[in-house]
């Protein structure tokens, strides 16, 4: 397979994992799963891809690494973290599970430039096995260099089998009008948004209302961030498909065996009881996470 950019700053390791290196900092893939909720129990049915970037043995703020970017590497190292997900997610993860790998529409500035991200990523598809109808492709919140670069860069996905979700509905420029122009598959809610909305009875019930009319139109939605048990009991009682957050597991980086994580039965889970086994390199996930971890959290991360 020839080398493009995004593969050429990758190094493979003896325990069949992959980094990826730029500049000083090692860049490791990290998962986080995604359960749905199914006859009154959570089983895993997706996981996210988030890097993790450390310089020597540090660990580094993926906001501080992806600020620190210059404009002009931003679709190089962009490509480099989707070829490290995905090249990690055909080692480790089960081969049922989706994957769900962050866009930036703001660096897709034209036609070309999608097609020329799409082709290596399929490189790498080919290369792993993975069929691309595992592959949702998360919109992240940014603002895009265009509309009309926008609906191509979509378009030319969707053309090739892939899902596509809108990331971080209700901040920034994921707004019900990007849920109108590109149609996704799935709708992930922001984390801080639903988190107010369920502070009150009418917050909630807005809530309620939104996902009712996605899922009736056949979008799937997704609850992230979720910290707190009683807001996983809200998530289900919304009808929300898949939730995600701390509260059931955090992000684990690879080597790590994935298949570990169990089933868990919605109404414990919503008292604390459950959560995920895992081994290896895991770390324990706390019911809550403790406030000065948001730097490791999903709000900061632009991967």
């Amino acid at each position: 397979m020839s080398k493009s950019i995004g593969l050429a700053h990758i190094i493979r390791h003896d325990d069949g994992s992959v980094s990826g290196v730029w500049g000083v900092h090692a860049l490791r893939s990290a998962f986080q799963p995604i359960y749905a909720f199914h006859s009154g129990k959570l089983t895993v049915s997706a996981f996210e891809g988030l890097i993790r970037p450390f310089r020597g043995a540090d660990p580094v703020p993926p906001g501080i690494f992806f600020g620190a970017v210059d404009q002009a590497e931003r679709l190089k190292v962009e490509t480099l973290t989707r070829n490290l997900h995905l090249l990690n997610a055909a080692t480790f993860l089960p081969k049922q599970a989706s994957i769900f790998i962050n866009f930036d529409p703001s660096v897709f500035l034209d036609r070309s430039i999608s097609e020329r991200a799409l082709r290596d990523m399929r490189k790498v598809l080919n290369e792993t096995g993975i069929d691309p109808r595992r592959i949702v492709c998360e919109v992240t919140e940014k603002k895009p260099a265009s509309e009309e670069a926008l609906f191509d860069f979509v378009g030319v996905l969707k053309a090739n089998g892939f899902r596509i979700a809108v990331d971080d509905f209700g901040s920034d420029e994921s707004d019900i009008k990007r849920i109108r122009d590109i149609k996704p598959d799935i709708v992930k809610f922001d984390a801080h948004w639903i988190s107010r909305l369920m502070e009150s009875g009418a917050g909630f019930a807005l809530l309620k209302e939104m996902v009712t009319k996605f899922e009736d139109k056949g979008i799937r939605t997704v609850f992230e961030g979720l910290e707190e048990s009683w807001q996983l009991q809200l998530a289900e009682r919304s009808g929300a498909s898949m939730v995600q957050g701390y509260v059931l597991a955090l992000p684990e980086i690879v080597p790590a065996n994935f298949s570990l994580f169990e089933p868990v039965a919605a109404e414990a889970a919503g008292q604390n009881v459950a959560r995920p086994a895992v081994t290896g390199n895991a770390e324990t996930a706390p019911v809550r996470a403790p406030r000065s971890s948001r730097n490791f959290g999903k709000r900061t991360l632009h991967d």
